[in-house]
């Protein structure tokens, strides 16, 4: 009774399931490319690399902006106290004062032995080693989603093997039986095949299971809701159709991966990058000329302005004359009114330029500079052995995937003829069971040896399938069925 209610509440999900997802519309069938898509689109880890990439880019811009002029402003109020030179008379009073300053600054570097050009273009390739890693997790994310792709097509193809089976134990029962009421077989026959179907429906069960298990990973890969409706389609997919990249040599498979590989051409352009901030650090060891411009002008409230105007004459002294007469002698007498210069007045007045030449030449930084170029060294040696390693890596991994290919054929085919050999041998012992001329005992064990040749079979095929998309990934193939 338990195992009754055991099927039928694994029967009850999956068909509810899949009733769920099949008639809430077609768009809820997914083929692999919709997968693959959909997993590129909302990847945690894509997106997080696409975050990376902006950075460098961003990086790439600064560097370029940063062969404009430096420009800045300043501008300062205030009030003075006491003994102070006054900023627009260059005098020293003794007053208090308020005051205005305005300057500006700029700078432009005219020759650094191309420090900032070296500095752009190790941007340039960091950029693009960012954007080589982005294309290779892309790729590695679609390697990852049609292995669960083709686990979930697995899984769903031993449901109908296990599904399968158990209606053929069933029939066999419903067909002992009735012999056994007619007295043609004994009740063992019955019992027997009563413990088959037991068996089978565990199986079946387990099937089920492992279908649910698949999908919910699936969904985890592409980063789903696990509530959103999802039913994978079945594709009209043979093996056989995809062979023939099975004919090229592995070395063949490896010069086409080296020259779009994501992780071959982002240790490339690293190097490329290393070399450029070894140039620029080695740079930063000579002299830099630079063009340099400053502005600047300013105001004070006791900067007055003097008026000066006639206002009649006084006598100063006497003077003899010849005969003896006495003449006074008159000076003119000058009004003056004060006032204080006017804002924009001061500011014209004031205005100042100054354009000079300069050069930076590094005497002693604390060996920083000395340090720098040393580490840039290590840093070029350090990525090219990464280069390295990522073209031997992928040279191993192509190797071994297409050795697995290749033994993946040969197993498919062994699973093939073991799967056909036990189909009809289990039609042989059916029609012998149905004569009396065979046991329940050797059915059975013809029965499970069928089962578990079409189990092995269909795991044969889709491991050669995933197998064959291994090399696609190679040779830079879209991922498809």
């Amino acid at each position: 009774m338990r195992l009754v209610l055991a099927i039928l509440t694994a029967f009850l999900f999956y068909n509810t399931t899949t009733q769920a997802q099949a008639g809430s519309g077609i768009d809820n069938l997914w083929t692999l490319q919709h997968c693959v898509q959909y997993a590129i689109e909302h990847n945690i880890s894509i997106k997080q690399d696409s975050l990376t990439a902006r950075l460098a880019r961003n990086t790439l811009l600064q560097s370029r902006l940063s062969q404009l002029p430096v420009l800045s402003a300043n501008g300062s109020y205030g009030k003075s106290f006491g003994r102070s030179v006054n900023p627009t008379t260059n005098q020293f009073v003794d007053i208090s004062y308020d005051f205005v300053s305005v300057s500006g600054n700029g700078s432009l570097l005219l020759f650094g032995w191309n420090q900032v050009h070296n500095t752009i273009a190790r941007n340039r390739y960091a950029l693009e080693a960012n954007l080589a890693d982005l294309d290779q997790l892309k790729d590695d994310i679609s390697v990852n989603v049609a292995n669960g792709f083709l686990t979930s097509l697995l899984a769903k193809e031993q449901i109908n093997v296990s599904t399968n089976q158990v209606n053929l134990t069933k029939a066999q029962l419903t067909q002992t039986r009735a012999f056994a009421e007619a007295g043609r077989l004994p009740e063992l026959n019955v019992a027997q095949l009563e413990s088959q179907l037991a068996t089978d429906s565990a199986n079946l069960i387990n099937s089920i299971a492992n279908y649910n298990s698949a999908i919910l990973d699936l969904k985890t890969t592409l980063n789903l809701d696990f509530e959103t409706p999802f039913n994978i389609q079945v594709p009209e997919v043979e093996p056989a159709d995809q062979l023939l990249v099975t004919i090229m040599q592995p070395e063949e498979i490896y010069k086409k991966a080296r020259t779009h590989f994501g992780s071959i051409k982002g240790s490339q352009f690293r190097v490329n990058a290393a070399e450029k901030g070894l140039a620029a650090a080695k740079g930063n060891l000579l002299p830099q000329f630079a063009l340099n411009y400053q502005v600047g002008t300013n105001w004070a409230n006791n900067y007055y302005n003097y008026i000066s105007s006639p206002d009649g004459y006084k006598e100063v002294g006497i003077t003899d004359s010849i005969s003896g007469k006495v003449y006074p002698v008159y000076a003119p007498v000058y009004k003056t009114v004060s006032s204080t210069m006017p804002f924009n007045s001061q500011l014209s007045n004031n205005f100042r330029q100054l354009v000079s030449l300069g050069v930076n030449i590094p005497i002693f930084n604390a060996w920083q500079s000395q340090y720098s170029v040393r580490q840039a060294k290590i840093n070029l040696a350090q990525q090219q052995l990464t280069e390295y390693n990522a073209e031997l890596t992928l040279k191993q991994n192509v190797y071994k995937a297409h050795n697995n290919a290749i033994n993946s054929i040969q197993k498919y085919n062994a699973a093939r003829r073991a799967y056909d050999a036990s189909a009809r041998a289990l039609d042989f012992a059916r029609k012998r069971y149905d004569l009396g001329l065979t046991s329940t005992v050797d059915l059975l064990v013809t029965q499970n040896q069928e089962f578990v040749a079409a189990s092995n079979f269909i795991s044969a095929k889709y491991d050669l399938i995933f197998k064959l998309k291994v090399i696609d990934y190679y040779l830079g193939k879209e991922l498809k069925l």
